[in-house]
């Protein structure tokens, strides 16, 4: 099939539209990473082997907004995919609503978001969602599947620990702070060792990571001992927290009370996940008392076994929730019965 793919996040982008290219899909990147070959050099992941190049759609996509498909590439399409931003739908559905049409959402949808879209929805719009908790949203609109961004196994493991070290992955930290947690991170890492990797955490002094090159980003999640993990408001899990479970990379979580206490009490949907994945002393360790989450670093650094079960453990349900070859069962099925 012919798949017109609209995506507002480059990493989710790329591991989507190469599963469908895997599963044997033309798939046009409107306006995204993707849409030339080698067209960027900094892109954060790989270009992707046997993707579908149309140079003229390309040209012409690069005339017009994501708001406003041209005809001619809305008429290419057997299937178009609009990655969360719901104006993308409003604005272009008269054009597009002859097509299938699915809105995928990334974990980041609420109350407004959904009410955006509820007309489409009624109008045959088809919704993949990312997560089960969405259901806990005001005005939740329903799914036709429930399907998960996916990782490799075999790309992400071989985790080791041999720095002992706290770590975590996420972009402006502080500048985000309590969408992001930050308070909260620095008081549970606060005299161990530790660095924060990714883009706009220079203010971060001595703790910034810097932005890492793909293949050192995937180093730096097998060498460190713990990833401290706080997610993003209003996300249910991330991709830094898929990514490092699936490395095996030991996790210690917020619980789900210290990471709506940053929240306006209107806000608390309870779309947090991650107690639904972590057993606590089992796959990784989560609390809401930040006294513990320390006494928890403490033992995976002392206690390589300790780390090394944790370790074990995480990545095994890494598997069962995100392993490549499941989500992509899960989307030729959708697609065989869409």
């Amino acid at each position: 099939m012919k798949i017109l793919y609209l995506g507002v996040h480059s990493i989710l982008e790329h591991d989507e539209i190469e599963l469908f290219t895997e599963l044997g899909h033309e798939v046009f990147s409107y306006q995204g990473s993707y849409m030339y070959p080698n067209s960027d050099p900094y892109l954060k992941r790989p270009q992707i082997d046997n993707l579908y190049f149309n140079k003229h759609l390309a040209d012409l996509a690069l005339q017009n907004p994501k708001t406003n498909i041209p005809q001619e590439i809305i008429d290419w399409a057997d299937i178009i995919i609009i990655m969360h931003d719901p104006n993308i739908v409003e604005q272009n559905w008269e054009r597009i609503r002859h097509k299938k049409v699915i809105w995928r959402s990334i974990g980041q949808s609420t109350p407004h978001v959904e009410n955006m879209i509820r007309r489409m929805r009624y109008e045959g719009l088809k919704i993949v969602r990312y997560s089960p908790m969405e259901e806990n949203i005001t005005g939740y609109l329903g799914a036709d599947a429930i399907i998960r961004f996916g990782k490799d196994p075999e790309e992400w493991k071989d985790w080791n620990g041999k720095e002992k070290r706290v770590i975590n992955f996420t972009q402006t930290l502080k500048g985000r702070r309590q969408h992001c947690h930050y308070d909260t991170i620095m008081q549970v890492i606060n005299g161990f060792p530790a660095l924060i990797y990714g883009s706009g955490n220079e203010d971060l002094g001595g703790l910034n990571g810097g932005e890492l090159p793909y293949d050192l980003m995937k180093g730096t999640l097998r060498d460190n001992r713990v990833f401290i993990y706080g997610g993003t408001w209003p996300a249910q899990y991330t991709l830094a927290f898929m990514e490092a479970l699936m490395t095996g990379i030991p996790v210690v979580a917020l619980g789900t009370k210290l990471v709506e206490e940053v929240v306006p009490p209107s806000d608390r949907i309870h779309y947090y996940e991650i107690p639904n994945f972590i057993r606590n002393g089992e796959n990784g360790f989560i609390s809401d008392d930040i006294g513990e989450l320390r006494g928890y670093i403490h033992q995976l650094i002392e206690d390589e076994k300790l780390a090394q079960r944790i370790s074990e453990e995480g990545r095994k349900t890494a598997i069962e929730l995100f392993d490549n070859n499941k989500i992509k069962e899960e989307w030729r099925e959708f697609f065989n019965v869409l």
